[in-house]
């Protein structure tokens, strides 16, 4: 939103639908091979608002409030799979103030300071539960940008620091230690790293791409009594992500205007948790703007393939090899998300 021309603010509302199932590699509890989880991911509704204006011919400001990690987990309980009735949220919210500087028509710099909001809960089919409270907490972007008007073209690279969170929690154990903990764990919103570019390629088309690193291997859940006995964190992951996207937009006339996007994320092939059995994914994306007087409307769809999945049996390694013990393989997913914005400039 730093890049808009003049004074512009949009609202924003999108929806995802995943479809996410695996089968018991393992017997456990009594299921056997084969048993289905049945689709354990809960659709998600998520909004932004974002408003920028300019200061001076130099100095421009934006303020954003989103809402950047979500999840909503409930495995069924009619399946006879052995993660039955497990559930868990995690919501968060930010609002982030921008300021961009130019220093000339070619280059600017760009920074902001976030403040966001976590909470989570979780329930598992061992009787586990957790509850957190609300924390809040910051951090920082900074970023720089070229840009050559003539040709539409620009290249920006954005770094978003990492957030770290300290939670009270309460827990009870349930069969891994039927007690009442309240204590306190530290959970970090992980950093990043975006480079995006954009260019004309033709009178009315537009060619655009980006690259996002994300570093998920900081990432942990690790509340202290379901450490203390399962012996491994409640989430993690091995593995950092790299995003890359590619576009094309097009201009049909003075009201409309179209995209297609396509989006890759690589697999990483290693274990993934019980609450999160997603590796990688490709997604393809339409999009179309209707433009009129001072408004802007877009709407889009994206279908994506999510990449398969193993999990691991929790606490438990091979006796043999020593490495994990695989629970389930979870193949052949998808997910479809929608969106609608609403712009204006005054």
């Amino acid at each position: 939103i730093l890049f808009e021309e003049g004074n512009y603010a949009e609202i924003s509302i999108g929806r995802l639908n995943p479809s996410v199932s695996g089968e018991l590699t393992f017997p456990l509890l009594g299921a056997p091979v084969g048993t289905s989880s049945g689709n354990m991911l809960g659709n998600e509704t998520f909004g932004a608002f974002k408003i920028k204006t300019d200061i001076n011919e130099n100095l421009v400001f934006a303020f954003v409030i989103d809402q950047p990690v979500g999840a909503t987990i409930g495995y069924p309980t009619s399946t006879g799979y052995p993660y039955g009735g497990s559930t868990a949220k995690l919501r968060s919210t930010a609002a982030t103030a921008y300021l961009r500087y130019k220093f000339n028509e070619s280059w600017s710099a760009y920074g902001g300071l976030r403040a966001q909001q976590l909470k989570g809960n979780v329930g598992l089919f061992t009787g586990y539960t957790l509850e957190t409270n609300k924390d809040r907490d910051f951090g920082y972007t900074l970023g720089v940008a070229w840009e050559r008007k003539d040709i539409a073209a620009r290249v920006s690279l954005t770094y978003n620091s990492a957030i770290s969170h300290t939670l009270d929690s309460t827990e009870f154990g349930g069969s891994i230690a039927p007690v009442t903990l309240e204590s306190q764990f530290t959970t970090e919103i992980p950093q990043s790293v975006v480079l995006d570019a954009k260019t004309g390629i033709a009178k009315d088309t537009l060619l655009f791409g980006s690259i996002r690193w994300v570093d998920w291997s900081e990432f942990n859940i690790s509340p202290p009594l379901y450490v203390a006995g399962v012996g491994e964190p409640l989430v993690q992951y091995a593995s950092d992500t790299i995003t890359y996207t590619i576009g094309l937009g097009r201009r049909f006339n003075e009201n409309w205007s179209g995209a297609v996007t396509l989006e890759h994320e690589p697999q990483s092939n290693d274990f993934m948790g019980n609450l999160g059995p997603i590796d990688g994914r490709t997604g393809v994306g339409l999009a179309a703007t209707y433009a009129f007087d001072r408004y802007e409307i877009t709407g889009g769809v994206r279908y994506s393939w999510l990449g398969d999945a193993k999990t691991a049996l929790p606490g438990r390694t091979n006796p043999v090899t020593g490495g994990r013990v695989q629970l389930a393989s979870f193949t052949d997913n998808t997910a479809v998300s929608f969106g609608l914005r609403f712009g204006v400039r005054f």
